[in-house]
């Protein structure tokens, strides 16, 4: 055995060590078992360390629960109950609303990413600032909305109808030589309705059919939802005097069935109340816009 006495240095023997639970450390699952303190193992490690602390905080909780149950039965006064501090939170209004927010959030910069459009290359007024927070509003009276007829230049284009003014300066067909450029600068709500341009801009609308109320709601309507044309402020209208006579049609059958018959004003209230519950429907071609 010399030789062994040697290869110990002619020393006593080192004791003998066991290496093989180096870096291990006990299995949170199995009792009496280790396991290797890895990286692949930590966030299982990690997680069985959480649910320990976790599970010792809500006995705590429970204990001091109990005691104030106790207390109370005693007749003794105590205070309110301390919230279990491993109990979920609920998820509120506000933590709705944050969500919808990232939602949306999200989906825009998505948008933005694919299509180059935080809108997905939707256009419309819904998604304009200027629709739910408008700018720029005031009253006009005749005279001043007149001056925005688009034959000033660096001066936007305006239109009325029933009171509504719009800038329709985006729109070919209200500038200067377009179709639609007689009503630029004027309110025309009777015009809309029975499509004479010349002799009706005017926002009367009295002995007008139904017909003719249901084609205004249409136009009050396509204005509205216009994705290019923005309401600017309304216009003030002078009222219209009972005794006046009705414009005339500019269509000669209309205006000889209307010839000298004046519609009572309980019967046109009538009329304007049936077309506002009626869904607005586009006159068959009779005004498309260019």
């Amino acid at each position: 055995m010399s030789w062994l006495k040697e290869a110990a240095g002619g020393g006593p023997l080192p004791p003998y060590v066991d290496n093989s639970l180096e870096g291990k450390v006990p299995d949170p699952r199995i009792p009496n078992r280790m396991v290797a303190n890895k990286p692949a193992n930590r966030p299982f490690l990690a997680y069985h360390e959480y649910r320990e602390k976790q599970e010792a905080l809500h006995a705590a909780w429970l204990k001091k629960k109990q005691e104030r149950e106790e207390k109370i039965a005693g007749g003794e006064k105590v205070g309110p109950l301390e919230r279990d501090p491993t109990a979920q939170e609920e998820v509120g209004v506000l933590g709705l609303l944050k969500f919808i927010v990232l939602l949306l959030l999200f989906a825009s910069l998505a948008g933005k990413f694919i299509t180059g459009s935080y809108t997905w290359e939707y256009e419309s007024k819904w998604t304009r600032l200027k629709t739910y927070w408008p700018t720029n509003q005031r009253l006009f009276s005749l005279n001043l909305l007149s001056e925005y007829d688009g034959t000033t230049a660096n001066r936007p284009t305006y239109i009325a109808i029933d009171g509504d003014v719009y800038d329709v300066s985006k729109g070919a067909a209200y500038q200067p030589g377009g179709s639609y450029h007689i009503l630029a600068g004027h309110e025309g709500a009777r015009a809309f309705g029975t499509g004479c341009f010349k002799t009706h801009r005017t926002h009367d609308t009295r002995g007008m059919s139904e017909s003719e109320l249901r084609s205004l709601a249409h136009w009050k309507n396509f204005y509205v939802e216009h994705k290019d044309y923005v309401k600017v402020g309304r216009v003030v209208l002078p009222p219209i005097d009972p005794a006046s006579p009705i414009p005339e049609h500019c269509d000669p059958k209309k205006a000889r069935q209307s010839d000298g018959k004046k519609p009572a004003r309980d019967s046109v209230t009538e009329a304007k109340v049936s077309v506002a519950t009626e869904e607005t429907k586009s006159t068959a071609g009779k005004h498309d816009e260019f």
